[in-house]
């Protein structure tokens, strides 16, 4: 009988989905759960599983849109599994009589060159191919109009003309994620009030503390102490002091939220993503490295869920591994507030009177202004740059054992 296989519900408010990618052909033999294709939603990437074995029939080409619900390929589960790679036979040549006698075809008449107008002599081509001019743009002063040496010494090219390097173009429809994506941000510049505020924070501390129990940490947990889980709990402190910047507008009312479910940017086969830790203001610094970790290695393999970048209540996104300074990140909606981050560079800086080298990180909040004001904005910023400055005492409790769970 032929199964027909039907495009699933990827998640909540999802109607459509675009076959990305068939990963097999029509009359391929396939196997039950193997993944016959990549579809994208407005959401994420998500990969098709066979619902049966047997010779499958593609009903939608790569590029279709697709309904939820829609019938994009047949599988006739009574085919038997073909034995061995059989190959398709290779066609043998048929074999030609030979005719005697033929006569051979003539020769093409040789051309011989003329002086031609436009005609450049050899040494007139060198100069051209050298300047990268085109014999046609240039005017011959000698017999017949032909391009001598002084013609092309005295050539120049004209402005705005291409020269002789490859200029094609390629053109390809935007992924339906690609597409999404573009119409949530220009959404946000249009329809909030977006501002967004700076500060620096000076990262020595970590530093110090990294450096210190970065490699006991990781041998006991078996994940790295990086940057994300300070940043992560100095967020989760800071949006507790300013609950507004935990919050979303729903038409008319104001949502606030007493947890915190911090999205996390992160970059995936297809683009940029943004997954959720959720309830992160009950992980520890260990909790935290080990989500980021999951959450990044399922991205980066395609797995990641629209479930799992759903809900988030606040977002970090870290441009700074990629290189960038500053950078005015645009708000993650629905949510009210997304914080960047950016490179460490070695800056100076005053310190107790004393101008001092220090690696310095230049940290920037944008903010939905119609819910969150200037102070609260503001007062926030500095609440993360407060804790980051001093973690042992206000992310660890004076206690870094038994944060660090050593």
């Amino acid at each position: 009988m032929a199964l027909e296989m039907k495009v699933p519900s990827p998640g909540e408010s999802i109607t459509e989905v675009e076959i990305a990618q068939w990963l097999v052909e029509t009359g391929d033999y396939v196997e039950k759960d193997q993944a016959i294709a990549e579809v994208d939603s407005d959401k994420a990437t998500l990969e098709l599983p066979a619902e049966a074995s047997g010779i499958i029939t593609l009903k939608a080409e790569e590029g279709d849109a697709v309904a939820v619900g829609q019938v994009v390929c047949l599988i006739d589960t009574d085919a038997p599994k073909p034995e061995g790679g059989a190959t398709a036979p290779v066609a043998e040549t048929p074999k030609t009589e030979e005719k005697k006698d033929t006569p051979a075809p003539a020769a093409a008449p040789v051309k011989t060159e003329t002086y031609a107008t436009g005609t450049a002599s050899p040494a007139a081509k060198k100069v051209l191919a050298e300047k990268g001019i085109d014999a046609a743009e240039v005017k011959g002063t000698g017999r017949d109009g032909r391009i001598t040496k002084a013609d092309a010494i005295d050539a120049k090219p004209s402005l705005g003309t291409p020269g002789l390097g490859s200029r094609g173009e390629e053109r390809k429809k935007l992924s339906m994620l690609r597409r999404k994506v573009a119409e949530r941000l220009v959404s946000v510049k249009n329809e909030t009030a977006m501002l967004t505020t700076f500060n620096e924070v000076d990262m020595q501390p970590i530093f110090n503390l990294r450096s210190q129990y970065k490699e006991d940490f990781k041998s006991k947990h078996g994940v790295s102490l990086g940057f994300m889980s300070f940043f992560t709990l100095a967020c989760v402190r800071a949006l507790k002091l300013f609950p507004a910047v935990n919050s979303m507008i729903d038409g008319k009312e104001m949502i606030s939220y007493n947890f915190q479910d911090i999205s996390i940017a992160v970059s995936g086969p297809k683009g940029l993503m943004v997954p959720v830790i959720r309830n992160a203001e009950n992980l520890s610094f260990r909790g935290v490295e080990s989500e980021v970790k999951r959450l990044a290695i399922r991205a980066r393999d395609g797995q990641i869920t629209v479930d799992e970048m759903t809900g988030g209540t606040f977002t970090i996104t870290n441009g700074g591994v990629f290189g960038s300074m500053l950078s005015t990140p645009i708000i993650n909606p629905p949510q009210s507030a997304i914080l960047g981050m950016h490179n460490i560079v070695e800056r100076p800086i005053v310190r107790d009177g004393q101008i001092v080298v220090a690696p310095i990180m230049y940290v920037a909040l944008s903010y939905d202004h119609r819910i969150i004001d200037g102070k609260e904005s503001v007062g926030f910023l500095v609440a993360v740059k407060e804790a980051l400055e001093n973690p042992e005492e206000l992310l660890m409790d004076n206690n870094v054992a038994k944060a660090l769970e050593m």
